[in-house]
Formats: structure tokens, C-alpha cells, sequence
């Protein structure tokens, strides 16, 4: 069970956040939320005991640790200087999206200013995974930040590795979006090539499903490409095309080469050129883009 000494806000109840927010409230957190565009997660998440903010200055005047779950980094500063004039010393702000590093660093400082304390957390895995509590989380923050925050997120996820100081959570998150994406590419050609050469995707699947080129990543994705499911692994394609931008940015200022970056990020550029920006494609679903784009549907 959690402790009644931390108040928990918590903004951005999307796909993500939901289970998340649903975890914390349900091991015994206090726990306070705001709603957004959509009300269902936040009508259910007060029936299992959690309060709505009218405001986000009143939940960040009303809670000792604040989660955020949003798109990037742009909603994640919007949301910080929205919560500002409410939030007291002592506080900490816990950033769980995919965030630029360096937009990361610059909020920290900034918070720094008032004494309020800064750590990304973003999250690896599906919204099943947050529903069950199972999700990995990479964190950044000192010490006893993370101490401190650790038993929160633990209420969501099973696999908790802390990375080093602020911001490094964030760029462990794009390394390892960039691993997932880049299956994601490779798979969407691979498929794509293998119809066009006749060898069906019930074929394909038989040959890798089992083997060494198996993973967990693999499943979720063939989810939809074997099996129609369209909701195999809820992670949209607009999000995805903005981590390989963030993923990009992070390699131009470290001055690596982009060669595969790249390559993935166009990938993913050409779904978002051909109706792909919408917030029910996700990502198995650039099979059918690099599928249309190759002639093979």
C-alpha cells in the first residue's frame, strides 16, 4: 500500500497514463487528476477514489509529487508553466514522456530556481503493460530523488533501472525508441519485399516466429500485420515520427552519424506524408505505408 505523506498529481491520462494513474490510486496513493479532451479516463479513475483538479496551478498547489504522461516535450513546458505559480519548495515534477533531453535540462534548471526538484522517468512497453502495472521505466534524477519517487513507480512498473542524473532517463528512452523503430522499419520492408517476391506473411511469420529473430517487439507488431489487429500495439505513428526527430536532434548535438537514424525516420516520414498523422495509426500499422509505397498493396 502506498503512504498518505505524498499527494499525487497526476496530468496526461491518455493510453498511458490511465493504468498508470489507475495503479497509484489503487495501491493506496492519494491521488488528484485533470482532465483534458477525453473525460472517460478521468470519470473512471474518480470512481476507484482519485479527486479532480479544477486547474493545473490548483493540482500542483495540492500535490508533493507530480507525474506528467504527455505527447513531448513542447506539452510537457506548457504544462510546467501552468503549474508554476501553484507549485511549493519541496515538490518534484516527474516528466515520464519522450522528451528532448535538452528541453529536459532547461526545466530542471528552471525549476531548480524555485526549489522544486526535476526527474524524467519515460516509460518502455504497452498500454496493457501500464493497465497491469508491468510497464520499464529508465529514470533520471540524484539519488535521493530517486528514492524518493520510486515507490510511486512502482505502483506501475516492473522493471525500474535508474539511469544517472536528469535528463539521462530521456535519452536512454530515445536509444531505446530508436532499437524499437528501427525493428518497426525493418519489418514494415521486410514485409513488404516478401509479398512482392510471393512468399506470404503467414509464410514469413512461420520462418521467424520461434527463432532467434523472435522478440516481444516482433509479436506486437505482427499482432497486426498476421492477425488484423489493429490495436496490437496502441503507439501512433505521429508520436513515433516525433522520438526519431528527437532521436536525430540528440545524435546532431553529440555529432554521430545518422545513417540508420535517418533511414527510420524517413520511413516513418513517408506514413506521416500519406495519411499516417492521424491518432489511430500506430505504429504496425507502417506495414501497409511501406507496403502502398512499394506498389505490394
Amino acid at each position: 500500500m502506498g503512504t498518505t505523506t505524498e499527494a499525487i498529481g497526476f496530468v496526461g491520462t491518455g493510453l498511458m497514463g490511465h493504468g498508470m494513474a489507475k495503479n497509484i490510486v489503487e495501491k493506496g496513493y492519494a491521488l488528484q487528476v485533470i482532465a483534458h479532451r477525453n473525460r472517460v479516463p478521468i470519470d473512471d479513475l474518480i470512481t476507484r477514489g482519485a479527486t479532480e483538479a479544477t486547474s493545473l496551478e490548483a493540482l500542483a498547489h495540492q500535490s508533493t509529487i507530480v507525474f506528467l504522461c504527455l505527447t513531448g516535450s513542447t506539452e510537457v513546458a506548457a504544462a510546467v508553466a501552468s503549474m508554476r505559480p501553484g507549485l511549493a519548495a519541496g515538490t518534484v515534477i516527474v516528466d515520464c514522456s519522450t522528451g528532448e533531453p535538452t528541453v529536459t535540462q532547461k526545466l530542471a534548471a528552471e525549476m531548480t530556481e524555485i526549489g522544486v526538484q526535476y526527474a524524467d522517468a519515460p516509460l518502455s512497453r504497452t498500454p496493457k503493460e501500464a493497465w497491469a502495472g508491468t510497464l520499464d521505466c529508465m529514470v533520471g534524477a540524484d539519488y535521493a530523488v530517486f528514492e524518493r519517487i520510486k515507490p510511486i513507480i512502482a505502483t506501475w512498473a516492473g522493471k525500474i533501472v535508474h539511469i544517472g542524473g536528469v535528463a539521462d532517463g530521456h535519452r536512454m528512452k530515445l536509444l531505446n525508441n530508436f532499437i524499437s523503430l528501427g525493428y518497426a522499419a525493418l519489418y514494415a520492408e521486410a514485409l513488404a519485399l516478401s509479398k512482392k517476391v510471393g512468399i506470404s506473411v503467414e509464410t514469413f511469420d512461420q520462418v521467424i516466429r520461434g527463432g532467434r529473430m523472435d522478440c516481444g517487439f516482433y509479436q506486437t507488431f505482427m499482432g497486426y500485420a498476421l492477425e488484423g489487429n489493429r490495436e496490437a500495439h496502441k503507439f501512433s505513428i505521429s508520436n513515433a515520427y516525433k522520438d526519431l526527430r528527437y532521436i536525430e536532434s540528440m545524435a546532431n548535438a553529440a555529432t554521430v552519424t545518422t545513417t540508420m537514424g535517418s533511414a527510420v525516420k524517413n520511413a516513418f516520414a513517408v506514413a506521416m506524408a500519406n495519411g499516417g498523422a492521424g491518432s489511430e495509426a500506430y505504429v504496425p500499422h507502417l506495414a501497409d505505408f511501406i507496403a502502398k509505397a512499394n506498389g505490394a498493396i
